[in-house]
């Protein structure tokens, strides 16, 4: 059975932070809360978690999985970004967009997309998500928590854990999130392609219209 950790959506409780970083540390896979909704979690090192949540959420290798980061000083590590990429994410982070990244050789060929070698990059605005990111000093590895056959995602910690309590070892509850997913932004190419349109708006991207769903 899951851990339930009611955590403040403003000033989040240290304690509690640290120990949901723990469990992450340990191979754990968690829900928490987002800037657009509530999403998945693990340790972007621990083979079996990548495995589990990617099995929770039914997705294959060809899904991409996003890397949650507290800021873009881990950019380079783990994403190929020009002077033009850069100030894209620069002018929209931290926000409610994952960016399509060309990986580098530090992702893992499993997180990766296996034939275009990308990854997926975000900088969630949501304060429980940048504790927990400053408290683990490295990307969670994440995913929205829309499941197979529902309409929109869960949009609550009660919900959650009553859905996947014997899924994931802890649901952090920082109160409601919205339905809409963050938007997803391909910037692989020499202009900005919609990959699916949510939370977020398009204008510093220059695009108009959904030219590709996810």
């Amino acid at each position: 059975m899951s851990q339930y950790f009611v955590i403040h959506p403003d000033n989040p409780q240290l304690r509690l932070i640290r120990q949901a970083a723990e469990i992450v540390r340990k191979g754990g896979v968690i829900a928490l809360p987002t800037d657009s909704c509530y999403a998945l979690g693990c340790h972007l090192d621990d083979k079996d978690a990548v495995t589990r949540l990617r099995r929770i959420r039914q997705i294959d290798e060809k899904h991409h999985l996003t890397l949650l980061c507290r800021d873009l000083s881990d950019l380079s590590t783990y994403a190929q970004v020009d002077n033009r990429q850069y100030r894209l994410l620069k002018a929209t982070t931290p926000g409610p967009y994952t960016f399509i990244l060309q990986a580098t050789r530090e992702v893992p060929k499993k997180l990766s997309h296996p034939s275009r070698k990308t990854i997926g990059l975000r900088v969630p605005q949501n304060t429980i998500a940048q504790a927990f990111l400053a408290e683990l000093g490295q990307p969670l590895l994440g995913a929205t928590l829309h499941l197979p056959g529902d309409e929109v995602p869960m949009t609550s910690g009660w919900e959650i854990r009553e859905r996947l309590e014997h899924e994931v070892d802890l649901v952090i509850d920082g109160e409601a999130c919205g339905f809409e997913p963050s938007t997803v932004v391909d910037l692989t190419t020499d202009v900005p392609v919609l990959i699916r349109a949510g939370r977020g708006s398009l204008e510093a991207f220059g695009i108009s219209e959904v030219v590709g769903l996810d």
